[in-house]
């Protein structure tokens, strides 16, 4: 097992291959760096990581370099000693960040990065309090249309190359690229080439200044004032984890949270930025019921017992035509507790997995140049699976009924009059793909008793409800998504559900006449106590990174800020 020194501080690395930056973070120093990430290739441009780097020997004696070198491409081994405050470490360290600082506008108070950016950072922990720059700075031209996503304040950049490399090594696209040379080096696009691929926006995460920017986030918010939780991303199965921003009820922004379990460091724009629909003023706020003069707005709890009624009348007279139809957009926590609460009425009540989207197939990168993935492991996935608990949905189903059926069993029995009693989930992310309900069968929904519906925004299928509850979005609630590979992970709210309405487990909850509030990890043990293909979440927590089939889950959970609204 090797043993590295940092700071004097032994560190075993086991039989890890690391360098010096990653070696440092194991012994919990940071090595300040810019050029330098964990999923692109090494480059050591920006020198930002300049050590002291030496060997201790058998004798217990210590020879070092007599030069500064670069941590991020300075591999460690058994004995490696690496000293990251030493004077000379300090004083390469400072002049590296005067030098990149000489040209830089120092906008920071209308610079959308303030607040997370590492030039701030570092200035203030490894930089000078004053600059020996007297000349003019340099101003070469802003470009506001590298990308339809992208803006790209020139002045600002530090030449890190991290953007260049993802075009090149992560999406394959290689839209980016470096012209010109020394201090009148840019970032540019070829002609007619704009920043376009279905991965471009993480070329903002990447840039360690406020350089690359997304114009869906420019000028929106300062980022001291979001309220940040850990999430998972809805739009497709790989289940993406990532980080919600939000403020005042309003989410602004999301942002891939490392997670080599189930994306890695990265995430599409697709899901990136198709949150905004969670935002609108045209969401349904309050439950209503459909009588003979019309639609009438209710309270929660007048809504639940209508429901609740309209399912015990209809169930003393005939069982068999209760019918359930469980979204893939569920957590495996509100499927449950419908399923709990449709089988209250018999084994003759039908639980049945919603349509899943399936769009195209998967898309694998990095690309090459004809747009078709390249040979070898892909580094990055957009499934085309687009819905991110299919199969959390389908164990619950399993478990309750002894196989899954799917949707086109419910638009049978509908088309031959045998549902009289439905409730249908919905929470589908409305992307221009069309509503999750076929239209044709919309006209088949007036033959059913008591129909229940849970919405985002009103449709053709809400109108033919007898009662509409405003379904939560995955961004308003806690539970637990379970991806492609099997990896639970859990979800956490930024902001509560609009106006009235309530969490779709709440509703559930309160049909089961079950007191109190949704609680995610209390429901999570109890599934896995009633569900034994759910034992993954026996702890009731599942850390950062969730949980795969098999692995133990973590026994308590991570500790996370509320957010206050």
């Amino acid at each position: 097992m090797a043993t590295v020194f940092v700071n004097n501080q032994p560190v075993d690395i086991g039989n890890e291959k690391l360098n010096c930056v990653q070696a440092a973070e194991k012994a919990g120093v940071l090595i300040p760096h810019y050029c330098y990430h964990p999923a692109l290739s090494v480059v050591a441009s920006c020198r930002m990581c300049l050590v002291e780097v030496g060997e201790k020997k058998a004798d217990g004696t210590i020879s070092m370099l007599p030069k500064v070198v670069p941590g991020c491409q300075t591999p460690v081994k058994d004995g490696t000693v690496i000293v990251t405050r030493s004077d000379k470490a300090r004083d390469a360290q400072e002049r590296t960040l005067e030098s990149l600082l000489l040209n830089h506008p120092l906008d920071c108070p209308v610079c959308d990065k303030a607040g997370e950016c590492s030039l701030q950072d570092y200035s203030f922990e490894f930089g000078k309090a004053e600059s020996r720059m007297h000349d003019e700075k340099k101003t070469p031209p802003n470009k506001p249309d590298l990308g339809p996503n992208i803006n790209l304040f020139t002045d600002r950049c530090i030449m890190c190359s991290r953007c260049v490399r993802f075009t090149r090594e992560i999406s394959g696209t290689s839209e980016l690229y470096i012209t010109n040379r020394g201090d009148h080096s840019e970032i540019a696009v070829f002609p007619g080439d704009p920043l376009d691929n279905k991965l471009s926006t993480n070329v903002v995460d990447l840039c360690p200044v406020g350089a690359l920017a997304s114009k869906d986030f420019l000028y929106k918010q300062r980022v001291w004032n979001l309220k940040t939780v850990d999430s998972v991303c809805p739009g497709c199965s790989t289940g993406c984890s990532i980080h919600i921003d939000g403020n005042k009820g309003v989410i602004h922004r999301l942002r891939p949270r490392t997670n080599p379990k189930a994306q890695g460091h990265f995430m599409c724009d697709e899901g990136r930025l198709g949150f905004h629909y969670a935002n609108s003023a045209e969401r349904l706020r309050e439950p209503t019921i459909r009588g003979p003069h019309g639609w009438t707005t209710v309270g929660h709890r007048e809504a639940v017992q209508s429901v609740q009624q309209g399912f015990n009348e209809h169930s003393l007279r005939s069982i068999t035509g209760v019918w359930a139809v469980l979204s893939p957009f569920m957590t495996i926590e509100e499927a449950y507790l419908l399923a709990n609460w449709i089988r209250d009425f018999g084994r003759e009540a039908r639980l049945v997995l919603g349509p899943v989207p399936i769009v195209g197939e998967d898309d694998h990168y990095p690309k090459d140049c004809r747009g078709e993935a390249s040979p070898g492991v892909p580094k990055f996935t957009i499934r085309a699976e687009k819905c991110p608990n299919r199969k959390g949905v389908e164990a619950i189903l399993q478990h309750f009924t002894g196989t899954v059926l799917g949707f086109d069993s419910f638009l049978t029995a509908l088309a031959k009059g045998q549902v009289k009693a439905a409730i249908l989930s919905g929470g589908y992310i409305p992307l221009g793909r069309g509503h999750w309900f076929p239209a044709e069968s919309v006209p088949l929904l007036e033959k059913i008793n008591m129909l229940v519906v849970q919405e985002i925004f009103a449709s053709a299928l809400s109108q033919k409800a007898h009662v509409v509850f405003p379904s939560a979005t995955w961004a308003e609630k806690e539970g637990t998504y379970i991806n492609h590979q099997g990896l639970a992970q859990e979800i956490h709210w930024n902001s509560g559900p609009p106006g009235e309405s309530r969490t779709d487990g709440q509703v559930y909850l309160d049909l089961l006449g079950r007191t109190g509030l949704m609680r995610a990890h209390q429901l999570r043990r109890e599934i896995a106590q009633v569900v034994p293909a759910l034992n993954q979440l026996s702890t009731g927590y599942l850390g950062t990174q969730g949980v795969l089939p098999g692995e133990a889950p973590p026994v308590q959970s991570q500790k996370r800020k509320i957010p206050v609204h």
